[in-house]
């Protein structure tokens, strides 16, 4: 099944929409939820699942918590970005009806985007504050926990100093996380933390992988693996613009590198799409493994080691 970052993270805010009163969550999709110019492309439109997105975000902009926080805070900016959210939910209607499953997913988007940032303003402050801080708090738990299977896996695989240098890299960042907390910057440790939670749960997934995910995977058709290393190839895009981000806005140089291995990657996958395109499914998983290849290459130019 092939789902884009921003599909998850949106399915998940819609979740938490209906559960908390406040966004924990904002840290993580301010790092993730990007326009998808910058964030990789959208999934083909599927009537059934953008039906199913209507009826997800009807519920967010009218009936969730984040609503009626959004609601009863009385704040004018909040309060445009729910009615923006409900104008976008209104158009994407529309064009479903007209059979235009594309613009509505796009529109589907935005109207989460709106409410997110509503629901930011809305927070009463102090209580948003509190709320940040418990999570940064589990989230760093978390992360110790991950890192310890970490290492854990790393000397069952055999790792060597391979796994040693990432234990250190997320060991770094936990510093980082805690630093930025402790100087009162919770939301940018949070970030840190984010980062350091991707690129734990990535090595463990490279080391647990690396028996059964090589050439193991059974597939039904070559298609199947296609759309496996579709997916596969997202997921890269996605830990480069969450690890390299600052790196890159800090150092002029490491991003043109970066972007060397980024358009070679784009060219690949553009050249598999024309494989699958045309049913030549061996090609495309060929030309996507390459592309898949130069992200893991972009990465660890700046430094950052995963499986790969």
């Amino acid at each position: 099944m092939n789902i884009s970052v921003q599909t998850l993270i949106a399915l998940s805010l819609l979740a938490l929409g209906l559960q908390a009163a406040f966004p924990p969550w904002a840290a993580a999709v301010d790092a993730v939820l990007a326009p998808p110019s910058t964030a990789g492309t959208m999934p083909p439109a599927d009537k059934t699942q953008v039906q199913r997105r209507l009826e997800s975000v009807a519920t967010l902009v009218e009936e969730s918590s984040a609503a009626k926080q959004i609601e009863a805070s009385g704040n004018a900016e909040a309060i445009a970005h729910r009615a923006k959210a409900r104008d976008l939910h209104a158009q994407a209607g529309e064009a479903f009806r007209k059979g235009d499953y594309e613009t509505a997913q796009k529109l589907l988007f935005e109207a989460t985007r709106q409410m997110v940032n509503g629901v930011r303003l809305a927070a009463p402050a102090e209580v948003t504050g509190r709320k940040k801080l418990t999570d940064f708090n589990n989230r760093m738990e978390s992360i110790k926990v991950l890192l310890a299977a970490q290492k854990r896996i790393s000397v069952e695989k055999k790792q060597g100093a391979k796994g040693q240098e990432v234990s250190r890299q997320i060991e770094a960042m936990i510093k980082e996380a805690a630093t930025l907390k402790d100087a009162g910057k919770v939301e940018e440790g949070r970030v840190v933390l984010d980062r350091a939670y991707v690129l734990t749960k990535t090595a463990i997934a490279g080391m647990r992988s690396g028996e059964t995910l090589v050439r193991s995977l059974d597939f039904a058709t070559k298609k199947d693996e296609y759309v496996y290393e579709i997916d596969r190839n997202d997921t890269h895009k996605m830990l480069v613009e969450m690890l390299l981000k600052e790196k890159r806005v800090a150092n002029p140089n490491l991003d043109s590198q970066v972007r060397q291995h980024l358009d070679k990657a784009a060219s690949l996958r553009a050249m598999a799409e024309e494989h699958a395109a045309k049913g030549d499914y061996i090609s495309g998983i060929s030309r996507l493994e390459e592309s898949t290849q130069e992200l893991v290459r972009a990465i660890r130019r700046a430094g950052v080691f995963i499986p790969g």
